[in-house]
Parts: C-alpha cells; structure tokens; sequence
C-alpha cells in the first residue's frame, strides 16, 4: 500500500522531461530526455512475502504506465488466487493479469518475449530465468539473496543490537531474503552476545516455539534441510546453543552456530531460515576482509556508534544496500532503491528507480530552425572549410 501511495504522490514529477544541453555548434536547438512505457512486464514473486513482494514491484510497472503479467509461487495457492479475484477485479485482463499454476507454468512465464521480466527468488533459479530470459533478449530485474552479514563493531549497545538481530532473523522464521544470515563479532564479545540474543528472542517470544507471533517453517523440504545445516555442524565438533526451545510441527528451535567451519554448507548457501552463525574476528577490519572474500551480499548490517567506523565500513565494502543500527526496515523506504549486486540480485526498483527501471527514456533533439550544422553540407568550398575551423577547430 505504501509503494501504491509513494507512486502515486510523486509520478507526476518522475514524468517529467528531463531537459540536457546542447553544444553551440548544435544550435538552435533543444535536447532532453522523454520518458516512456517498456510495454509488457512480467513480475515473478516468491512465497514468503507474497502480497508485499507482487504489489511493490507491481506499483513501479504501472507507474511507469506498463501492463503486467503476474506469477505468484505455487507454494502459496490461496493468497495468490485471492491477488488474482482483487486484481481481476479492479484491471481488465489485458492491463493485469496474473497466471497461477506450479512450475511448468513459472517455467513458460519466464519464457515470454517480455519487455522486462522481474524475478525474486534464489540465487540459483534466479540463473535459470536469466537464461531462459536471454532467449527473447529480455532484460531482467533480479532481486535474489545471499548470505548478508551483519558486522557488530566493539563500540556497539550489544543489547540493543541483539534485540535487532533477532526481530530480523527470526521474522517469519527467518525465511527473508534480508534476513542478517551471519554474524561477525571480535571474539572477546562472543559470550555476552549470545546471552543477548537468548534474551532478546525471549522477549520477543515468551512462550518460544509456541508463541503465537512465531511461525514454522514452509514445507518439509525447508525444514529437513535447516535440520541437516545444524546436524552437519554439531557432527563437526561446532558449539550450538538453543535462543529457545521449538514448537509443533515445523516450528523449528531458533540456534547459534559458533565458529562453523567455511566449508559447512551453513556457511555456503542462504540459510532461509532460523539459523545464525556467528564468527568471531579478531578486528573490524578482519570482519571487512572476511565480507569482501565472499559473494556481494543482497543486504550489509552494521552496529557502531561511530561515524568514522561506520563511514570506513561503507567504503571498504561492496552490498546491494546498507542498514545502520537496525535490520530489515530499509526495504520499507519507498525513497531508497532496493536491489542487489553481483551473486544477490541485478538492478533495483522502488520508488524512483522503480519507475525508472520499468521505463525508458527516449533522448529527442529537436529544432525550430535550421542550425549552423547546415553550413557543413556539400558542395564543399572556401565557406565549408571556414565554418569547420570555427565549429570543429
């Protein structure tokens, strides 16, 4: 609703010609940019935060004046035929359209010789819909995951850090793209920041994996894998300790990894989930080198009271985005592009971008008048060559 009412209150602006200027030689004559519709997009969305992950990038395609067809996850059927009775409701088909069906169907979608296709998903169905996009030399939108890092600096409140790690790690059970997938702390501060945590995930969820505000997990795939991530690293000899005890059914026991090993596949794939490792380092500067030998992370989170630490940190390191002092809520800033870089994701949209991104701008140079450039024509002579001196030296 927020992005809806974001486009809408500032369209009018992003529409507008964006005027450039003309050389001399060029005159009389006026340059500027036209933005316009791409024509067609389609917008591939994924199960975890099906409404918000639709409507968002939906609100920039029709900004931008396009039409959209819509492909929500299989995994989610009756929130994705409930989006296609409101949306069926409100657009003729041939404006919006959303298609429903499982992965044959996303298979197809992902095939159409669109004007721009937008994928959120993982890193790698993320590479198959750019390959298949390729085949009709569409340009895409990916807006994938990654294992974003959050770096906690020796100055930083650890209680009121943890209390943000955990609402980001541990909203929906940690299945967010955004969520922070590992952590990075001097070693000294290793044991209270667990204690941090433990208490902060129990404030936030006093009755543990029973509370009402905790969920599971999506399927038994996702759940079976989460399992194996922590019985792979306790086979391993890595110390886990438990932020509370899990619930029924898939409601998965929330765990600290302490110091896994690089190869574990927790320390490989996005996690997806709620399990967070934490990997002790011995300075700031150890914890940029250890983000920057790894993939771009869709999201780089950072505790520190200083603004130096904080500005050094922003320099030094390469992410799709930054949040300082919190987690999760600059996605929610509809003035701020949301994207990824390199392994987490290909151009941005929201806001301005968003728009920007489902447009283009069409460059007109127009006269009113012949320009000077006519004194160029042929045939050539002595005012030809003249008039090159003056206007091409």
């Amino acid at each position: 609703v927020t992005a809806l009412r974001h486009a809408i209150g500032h369209v009018a602006d992003w529409m507008k010609r964006e005027q450039r200027p003309v050389d001399w030689p060029l005159q009389p004559g006026r340059a500027f940019l036209s933005p316009q519709p791409l024509g067609v997009v389609g917008i591939v969305s994924p199960w975890n935060y099906p409404i918000f992950l639709m409507m968002s990038p939906l609100a920039s395609a029709l900004a931008a004046g396009n039409r959209v067809m819509l492909k929500p996850s299989e995994l989610t059927p009756r929130t994705g035929e409930l989006l296609r009775k409101l949306i069926a409701g409100e657009f003729a088909e041939d404006h919006v359209a959303v298609l429903l069906g499982g992965p044959k169907v996303g298979e197809a979608f992902t095939k159409l010789p669109f004007d721009h296709l937008l994928f959120t998903g993982s890193t790698a169905v993320g590479r198959h819909v750019m390959r298949a996009a390729s085949e009709n030399l569409t340009p895409v939108t990916l807006e994938l995951g990654g294992k974003s890092p959050a770096l906690i600096a020796d100055d930083a409140n650890l209680s009121s850090a943890a209390e943000d790690i955990v609402y980001g790690k541990l909203l929906n059970a940690g299945q967010t793209c955004i969520a922070p997938d590992y952590l990075l702390v001097s070693r000294s501060k290793v044991g209270a920041l667990v204690q941090a945590l433990k208490a902060a995930a129990t404030k936030y969820y006093p009755d543990g994996g029973s509370s009402p505000d905790y969920t599971g997990i999506i399927d038994d795939r996702h759940f079976d894998r989460l399992q194996n991530y922590v019985r792979e690293a306790i086979e391993a000899g890595v110390s886990m300790e438990k932020l509370f005890e899990g619930g029924s059914g898939r409601r998965m026991s929330p765990v600290v990894l302490i110091d896994p090993p690089n190869g574990l596949h927790v320390m490989q794939e996005e996690i997806f989930g709620p399990v967070l490792p934490i990997i002790s380092v011995e300075s700031m500067d150890a914890a940029v080198d250890y983000v920057n030998a790894r993939p771009r992370p869709l999201v780089l989170y950072l505790f520190s009271k200083s603004r130096s630490v904080i500005d050094d940190v922003l320099r030094r390191t390469v992410s799709g985005g930054v949040c300082v002092n919190d987690t999760l809520v600059h996605v929610c800033v509809d003035g701020l592009p949301f994207g990824g870089v390199g392994a987490s994701g290909m151009g941005s949209y929201h806001g301005k971008e968003g728009f920007e991104t489902f447009s283009r701008n069409k460059p007109v140079f127009a006269r009113r008048m012949p320009g000077l450039g006519r004194s160029l024509r042929p045939p050539y002579g002595k005012i030809h060559e003249w008039m090159r001196r003056i206007l091409i030296g």
